[in-house]
């Protein structure tokens, strides 16, 4: 089948528009944490573009993790059905695997040279919480947070302790997703019942950070705080396996969605902490109920290829952009670096994050993911054999696992 034939996918079966978008929200976070570091709103940018803008364009990142948050949930569902024919037929023990096939290689990777390097005194990579230093002790807690899952937790006892880990937040949030949304699913097998719990998501959440709306650690990291925007996606995928409309009102759909987006997303989260990420959250959701069959035009692939390339390596980005940045900052302190050097250090910054990134897929985390799932992720209830399973799997690692 010719690739522009098929909805949105390029050779590998991917869907470039959902890549884009990855890449988007990929890109705002890495645009945030260097901001946070140089503030890259006071550089040679503020002659052609206000202060005020560009302070909106670069500090609102943490809103591309909430779009990942719904992309995940997106990709997750979509993916359930593919694999296992529907939700309540979901295999739990081939989820499982799956999952951590994909994520805890590369994460496990990514703490061991956080640790180290924080072991070895560079401050950006060591455990301090407001001058005093926790120790290197500390470490066995932070990194065993990350990997069973409750460092966004740790992170509301203790609050901001490690530069480079504390990103990590949101693997939290998503791994906490994936342990419950297949037994959830188990469970509820009515569509009165996972109408019920999605009502109680998208309401609950937005109660939430209301509530905590004077402490990001909460409004923003919380596990309830986030579940309304994997529920938006959750929801997307749903719509977009049963609506049939024609290709010009999808485009237009995606157009309006990506503008309703950019909206919310300018007016920022200060002020909104309730309401700004469920808007943007549906706006997201509508975008990829709109793009899921969008044939992808010569345009899109010529000019999306390197959004959707940053967005293929979303996770490995999101995972190693903060080491880059951290020996960057311990490099060029913040003092230290020139107006004029903002830009190509910032040239720089994404250049190196990229050929780590890419590195760490191709050379470890790819390797090994398929090698695991080969010999022990047997199973899947609609598969017909393994050989099958794996080409599927392999032409839609659109799953994002992201964060920031």
């Amino acid at each position: 089948m010719n690739a522009s034939a098929v909805p949105g996918n390029e050779r590998e079966g991917r869907n470039i528009y959902i890549d884009m978008l990855r890449g988007v929200s990929i890109l705002l976070v890495m645009l945030l944490h260097y901001s946070l570091s140089y503030h890259l709103q006071i550089s040679p940018l503020q002659d052609w573009v206000s202060i005020p803008t560009l302070r909106a364009i670069f500090y609102n990142g943490n809103y591309g993790v909430d779009m990942f948050f719904v992309i995940s949930g997106f990709l997750i569902t979509s993916n359930i059905l593919r694999r296992y024919g529907s939700l309540a037929t979901v295999d739990v023990a081939h989820f499982y695997k799956l999952r951590f096939f994909r994520l805890y290689p590369l994460v496990v990777f990514a703490l061991a040279v956080i640790t180290v390097l924080g072991l070895i005194g560079l401050h950006n990579f060591s455990n301090i919480h407001r001058g005093e230093n926790l120790g290197n002790g500390f470490f066995l807690i932070a990194d065993l947070s990350v990997l069973t899952f409750w460092h966004n937790l740790l992170m509301e006892a203790v609050g901001y302790f490690n530069y480079a880990m504390n990103i990590y937040w949101s693997l939290s949030v998503e791994e906490v997703f994936y342990l419950l949304y297949p037994l959830l699913l188990v469970v509820a097998r009515r569509r009165w019942q996972l109408v019920v719990l999605t009502g109680l998501c998208v309401i609950i959440a937005p109660i939430y950070r209301g509530i905590h709306r004077d402490n990001e650690l909460f409004f923003m990291y919380g596990n309830v705080a986030c579940m309304d925007m994997l529920t938006y996606g959750c929801v997307a995928a749903i719509l977009a396996k049963s609506v049939k409309v024609t290709n010009a009102l999808r485009r237009t759909l995606a157009v309006l969605t990506c503008l309703i987006g950019g909206w919310v997303y300018m007016r920022g989260i200060n002020g909104n902490e309730a309401l700004g990420a469920s808007f943007l959250g549906i706006a997201t959701a509508l975008f990829l109920v709109a793009v899921s069959r969008l044939p992808a035009d010569g345009v899109s692939r010529r000019l999306g290829r390197p959004l959707a390339w940053l967005g293929a390596h979303s996770y490995e980005l999101y995972l190693f952009h903060i080491v880059v940045l951290g020996v960057i900052v311990e490099l060029v302190p913040k003092t230290a670096m020139t107006i004029e050097q903002k830009l190509p250090m910032l040239a720089a910054f994404l250049a190196l994050s990229a050929i780590l990134a890419w590195l760490a897929a191709r050379f470890f985390g790819d390797p090994l993911n398929r090698v695991l799932r080969s010999r022990f992720a047997r199973g899947g209830a609609k598969m017909q054999d393994e050989a099958k399973a794996l080409q599927a799997d392999a032409a839609s690692s659109n799953e994002y696992t992201h964060t920031c």
